[in-house]
């Protein structure tokens, strides 16, 4: 009995240091490390070229670029951490199927970084949010209807609109897209990175990432070769943007787990999943699994290719975009 109580004694003193010790860690040390300023960063105004746009909504200035054709309407969506850039390849040549529009989510490219301080009804960093942004963005432009193509996270809002607003949607390519490896940060950590502590270095904690960021764009390239300095220029820029770090940051903090594979025999639109065949970033056998789940759906394996078709392998992405879109919006 003396054992037991000597030992249940010894791991009680070993439990409070290790509480002593997470507490010092989770409540004070994150005090005590300086947050440097960054004075250098510029208004997203200042960055923008000739061919961005920016439209309010709900108190939000969404940058977002447009290029020109006739009859139908594509909406291009980006995945995390990319932007409009992402689709700088294949925007002009979609325009043979109609006009072709794409933006900036919240958090990034050239959108505004909303303030927690600033936020109105709604957190413009949610995942649930954005449908919502998708459809305000469509009626202030006067879209009624469009096909989405939406690489990595962008076919997860693409498949989210299409459930939700059906009516919006004529079809769906789904680029790579996160519905069985969503990425970010796991929901139960929210609680933890929304301590008052853990708040405070959360810019710190995001520009660790960043510096980070050229290998995670080798991983979205089977040739990283390819990778450009005109590549290097559009993912990097983003982080000149004023708060740039606290978006992330909030953006990461409303991770939220969105399951949606047992509502994918719901989608009622004609849809093409393309993937390459040696995505680091979301499996290839991911996609693949995405694709059977879907009754009806097309799939294309892009060999020699990594998370980011569009990107890397232009060509062979618009010749599976291309005859997709022929059948589909001529009705075939």
């Amino acid at each position: 009995m003396n054992t037991v109580k000597k030992i249940l004694g010894s791991l009680t003193k070993i439990l409070a240091v290790l509480f002593a010790i997470t507490s010092i860690l989770v409540f004070v040390i994150p005090y005590l490390i300086p947050i440097s300023t960054t004075d250098d960063l510029l208004d997203s105004s200042e960055l923008a070229d000739t061919g961005s746009r920016f439209v309010d909504i709900e108190g939000i200035s969404i940058h977002y670029k447009q290029w020109e054709g006739s009859g139908s309407h594509l909406i291009l969506l980006h995945g995390f951490g990319a932007s409009v850039f992402s689709w700088h390849r294949v925007a002009q040549p979609l325009t043979e199927f109609g006009t072709v529009t794409t933006y900036d989510r919240p958090a990034f490219g050239l959108s505004e970084r909303l303030l927690p301080a600033d936020f109105q009804d709604v957190n413009p960093y949610t995942r649930a949010y954005q449908p919502e942004l998708l459809k305000k963005l469509m009626d202030d432009l006067g879209i009624r209807s469009a096909v989405l193509i939406g690489n990595s996270a962008g076919g997860t809002v693409a498949v989210q609109m299409a459930l939700e607003y059906p009516q919006y949607v004529d079809a769906l390519i789904l680029v790579d897209p996160a519905l069985l490896t969503t990425g970010g940060s796991p929901a139960w950590l929210n609680p933890i990175m929304s301590l008052p502590s853990i708040n405070r270095i959360g810019p710190l904690i995001v520009r660790a990432i960043a510096n980070r960021s050229l290998s995670l764009l080798d991983r979205a390239y089977h040739d990283t070769s390819l990778i450009s300095e005109e590549t290097i220029e559009g993912y990097t820029q983003p982080f000149r943007v004023r708060h740039w770090d606290v978006a992330f940051w909030e953006f990461l903090k409303a991770t939220e787990d969105l399951d949606l594979t047992e509502r994918l025999d719901d989608l009622g639109v004609p849809v093409l999943v393309i993937t390459g065949d040696d995505d680091r970033i979301v499996p290839t056998a991911d996609s693949i699994q995405v694709a059977s789940l879907i009754p009806g759906a097309e799939l294309i394996v892009i060999p020699a290719c990594g998370h980011v078709p569009q990107e890397e392998c232009p060509e062979e992405f618009m010749r599976a975009a291309a005859e997709f879109l022929k059948n589909r919006l001529s009705g075939e």
